[in-house]
């Protein structure tokens, strides 16, 4: 069986942060859920990647999540939830709140296998997949991409990692310390998600040594912190734009020093090695040479965009990345991508959402213009 196929004005893939605030300001606009406008989620429920965090995580221990637009007119803000309930939790109950309050609409779950050009090169036709495998097709206008990271965490290959006969997990696969308990336990990464795995298995694991590929620098001046993030997310926007691999943020910013982080480097919980050089059948290898028993390894390095579906409309350069300029693509002009290189942040993907919405507007006035000239049959924004 395969569904009717639709014809809209705009399809958004992905509903975390960058997806909700580019349908909030394209509805503010006069985009009507559901008819002009569709969003499409592959995650079971509400909340991004959130919904996927581990247990312990909670809100005042993690990078800040800033508040959706439209969000306060609803009484809701991030920095008075409840913090001692995981952080996946809150975020997946707002994120639910918001989308109700503002009638999204959102299509859960529903998989974007492919985004391609039609035949006639009028249209993007946006392929999917519901969760009973039964494909449909939606043609629009313009698509804006917010698939974020979470679906397509990084994992280096280092000699021996197909030997080594312990568990090995990412970000994605960690639920809780306890899983670990009276083990040896190897964290790679130098990102807060390292970090904070560090500091839940202390007392729990065996013991916990942490490898990182370039040494870790810690940032305790906030003024220094923030010159360093903007340095960062220009660095990103460059690399963006040349259509290169875009670098690591945390490499650009430094790790900040929270209270809870300085405890941990006080007790000498926070030491970071060089990367090891290999693996074997039951530890690693350090540069040193020591042999470093391990139960398990947990591959905390972050992160790549996942544009996996985009394949067909063959964006990637020979740099390895894809050119985008203020969020839009330079080989597609009527693809977006959302909370992409410079967007990735959370408050990031909010200014981008303003951004992006008035370019799709922008193209939709463009082609109502054109259909002006070609006849009566004028199509417009809400109705």
């Amino acid at each position: 069986m395969i569904r009717a196929a639709e014809r809209v004005r705009v399809v958004v893939i992905g509903a975390g942060q960058a997806g909700l605030s580019v349908a909030w300001h394209l509805q503010r606009a006069g985009l009507v859920a559901g008819r002009d406008l569709v969003v499409l989620d592959r995650a079971p429920g509400t909340g991004g990647a959130w919904q996927f965090r581990w247990d312990a995580l909670r809100l005042g221990i993690a990078h800040r999540v800033h508040d959706l637009p439209g969000m306060h007119e609803m009484g809701l803000r991030f920095d008075d939830a409840d913090q001692t309930r995981p952080a996946r939790e809150v975020v997946a109950e707002y994120y639910r709140r918001f989308e109700e309050h503002h009638d999204l609409r959102v299509r859960r779950p529903l998989a974007v296998t492919a985004v391609r050009h039609d035949d006639g090169g009028a249209a993007l036709v946006v392929e999917t997949r519901d969760e009973q495998g039964v494909p449909g097709v939606v043609r629009a206008e313009v698509v804006v991409n917010a698939s974020g990271t979470w679906g397509t965490p990084f994992v280096p290959w280092v000699p021996g990692r197909d030997r080594f006969r312990g568990r090995q997990l990412d970000t994605t696969g960690y639920r809780d310390a306890s899983d670990f308990a009276g083990q040896d336990v190897v964290v790679v990464g130098g990102g807060t998600s390292a970090i904070g795995f560090l500091l839940e298995l202390d007392g729990v694991a065996r013991s916990a040594r942490w490898f990182t590929r370039r040494p870790v620098v810690w940032s305790e001046d906030p003024a220094l912190a923030v010159g360093a993030a903007v340095a960062a997310v220009e660095d990103q926007d460059r690399a963006a734009r040349a259509g290169r691999t875009l670098p690591s943020i945390v490499s650009g910013t430094g790790l900040p020093v929270s209270p809870r982080i300085r405890r941990g480097i006080t007790r000498g919980l926070l030491e970071a090695e060089p990367m090891f050089t290999r693996l074997d059948v039951d530890g690693v290898r350090t540069a040193s040479g020591e042999h470093v028993h391990a139960d398990a390894v947990i591959w905390a390095t972050g992160f790549r965009a996942d544009l996996r579906h985009l394949a067909p409309l063959h964006l990637r350069t020979e740099a390895g990345g894809v050119v985008v300029e203020d969020g839009r693509s330079d080989a597609e002009p009527r693809l977006f991508l959302a909370g992409y290189g410079p967007q990735a942040s959370t408050i990031g993907a909010n200014r981008a959402g303003r951004r992006i919405a008035r370019q799709v507007l922008a193209i939709l006035a463009d082609d109502d213009d054109d259909d002006d000239d070609a006849g009566p049959a004028r199509r417009r924004v809400g109705g």
